[in-house]
């Protein structure tokens, strides 16, 4: 597993993995006020966790969920802005998770942070039709591989 290092990281022995987030910079994503801080990344299942901040206002535009998602929100509310869950509020202190194949568009109304734990990467869908990660790579060459991906094909 290519787990993430960083600075602040450390390696006890071949099974644990300390990561101090405290230690690391936000990263900017594509999504105008969305940063994470990637707490693990596995490159060849598409695994990943991480903590997420939004700005107030931010919003993660449409996308589907290729294998379970889980949220902790710490602090503020992750929104469905669209969606069959549209309006459902997840709060500070609150647990949330979404099925593989769900979609919707989610925002933050007055900011969050929030523990992200991913199966897969996400699908955006993009205006002019094409599906990308969330950094902006065609979804299927980048994680088409991915076990995820496989078990929905069946």
């Amino acid at each position: 597993m290519d787990a993430v290092t960083s600075k602040g990281s450390q390696t006890a022995d071949q099974h644990s993995h300390l990561v101090q987030p405290q230690g690391m910079e936000w990263q900017k994503t594509r999504f105008p006020g969305c940063e994470a801080k990637t707490l693990l990344f596995d490159r060849s299942t598409g695994l990943m966790t991480a903590l997420m901040r939004f700005a107030p206002g931010s919003v993660l535009p449409d996308h589907e969920h290729v294998g379970i998602e889980q949220s902790y929100v710490i602090e503020g509310a992750l929104v469905d802005k669209e969606g069959p869950a549209k309006g459902i509020a997840c709060k500070a202190g609150e647990f949330i998770w979404r099925e593989a194949g769900s979609r919707h568009a989610a925002w933050c109304p007055d900011g969050a942070l929030i523990l992200a734990i991913f199966q897969a990467p996400n699908k955006f869908f993009e205006a002019d039709g094409r599906v990308v990660d969330a950094s902006g790579q065609d979804w299927d060459d980048a994680w088409g591989h991915t076990d995820a991906q496989r078990a929905r094909r069946g």
